[in-house]
């Protein structure tokens, strides 16, 4: 980690939702946020609700590898380094049985959830091993569906299980290079994707019932918590849910 007093944290996907609860905790606890996407609006209306000089925005498509090497290498020539990285940009399709799910969708969920996070982790660790001081923190957003799928979800499930996969061959490469990587999985934020659960979701028997929420900046704070470690320590994993969310038991 950064031996000076500036420590930067970039987001992905935080014009809203949890990108932008994590950023507003990752400040208050002294970090700069460097807020990405693909809505450069979006993002400016975020940044107005920092204070001057802690919140920076630039575009980025997370799919796109020429996109991300461009991103990455603004940031290195901006701030000379990155401390904390957050996947966290994702994006789900209509729940259907995998028998009637459109290829196309399959591809829009994958090249999002899981090859956004990989083409930034890549990005990242190749900063992160040659700054100096050497190292940094790459927390990736998981779901409670990297636990346990909801009915007619393979493409959201199986990117967040191969998440899972990501995040902890990345903490075990990461390692010679003082590189940390953690996963969040998040169950019932109140976000635009988590509300639904209000409005009733399929449960594991076919009915649908109304689930409870959390508060999204519940997740933000638990963010800043695992980018806060001390050097030597990793979060490998964290669950936050809404306490009484049908995960725990039988479906």
């Amino acid at each position: 980690m950064s031996t000076n007093d500036r420590k930067i944290a970039l987001i992905t996907g935080a014009g809203s939702g949890i990108g932008l609860s994590a950023a507003k905790a990752l400040v208050a606890t002294g970090f700069e946020v460097i807020l990405t996407g693909r809505n450069k609006d979006k993002l400016e209306k975020a940044a107005a609700q920092f204070a001057p000089g802690k919140a920076h925005v630039f575009t980025v498509d997370v799919a796109n590898p020429q996109s991300v090497s461009a991103l990455f290498s603004t940031v290195q020539e901006t701030f000379g380094r990155l401390d904390v990285l957050f996947n966290n940009a994702g994006t789900n399709v209509k729940d259907q049985p995998i028998e009637d799910q459109a290829y196309e969708d399959w591809l829009t969920v994958i090249n999002t959830n899981l090859n956004g996070a990989y083409l930034c982790t890549q990005a990242a660790v190749k900063l992160m091993k040659q700054q100096t001081p050497m190292g940094g923190r790459i927390i990736n957003n998981g779901s409670i569906s990297a636990h346990s799928p909801r009915p007619n979800s393979a493409p959201y499930t199986a990117s967040k299980h191969a998440i899972t996969g990501l995040t902890k061959s990345t903490a075990l490469d990461g390692r010679k290079y003082n590189i940390a990587c953690g996963q969040i999985d998040v169950g019932n934020a109140a976000t635009d994707m988590g509300n639904k659960a209000l409005a009733g979701r399929m449960q594991a028997d076919g009915e649908i019932a109304q689930e409870p929420v959390m508060p999204v900046e519940n997740v933000g704070e638990a963010v800043a918590f695992m980018a806060n470690q001390p050097d030597g320590t990793n979060i490998l994993t964290l669950t936050v849910m809404a306490t009484a969310m049908p995960l725990v038991g039988r479906g």
